[in-house]
């Protein structure tokens, strides 16, 4: 064990969720570039909103100095980028926890819970039901 590598380097991680979507989210001090599934955020995400959405904690604290890695996996793209809001979000937390109240009060540290309903037998989706005729 004495010859084994140490990490030098200091990071916070943070797990976000969303609908389907699950982003494992790395923080490192650095110069502020953000890379999802190994790609820019620019070109992961080409809709500027959705880019938007990733950056919110960072932008709402002022922060530009954190490296962000992430890796995200299932559902659509803005499912993702709430994921990776919300994993950042953790994250931050963990690094510094004074960020909390703000990034509470700006509602990043609560998981949105809304998933799609479930189809019910006897239906054609979870609420739409057959068309009905008295004859």
């Amino acid at each position: 064990m004495a010859n084994m590598k140490t990490n030098t380097k200091r990071q916070s991680l943070g797990t976000g969720r969303r609908k389907h979507s699950v982003a494992r989210v790395r923080l490192i001090k650095g110069s502020g570039k953000v890379i999802v599934n190994k790609q820019p955020l620019e070109e992961y995400f080409h809709d500027g909103f959705l880019q938007l959405t990733v950056n919110q904690p960072m932008k709402l604290l002022n922060l530009v100095s954190f490296d962000i890695f992430v890796s995200v996996a299932g559902g659509g793209l803005t499912g993702q980028a709430g994921a990776i809001r919300h994993g950042i979000a953790r994250a931050l937390v963990k690094e510094d926890e004074s960020f909390k109240a703000e990034l509470k009060k700006a509602g990043f540290l609560t998981r949105d819970s809304r998933m799609k309903e479930r189809k019910k037998y006897g239906l054609k989706k979870a609420r739409r039901a057959p068309q009905f005729s008295k004859r």
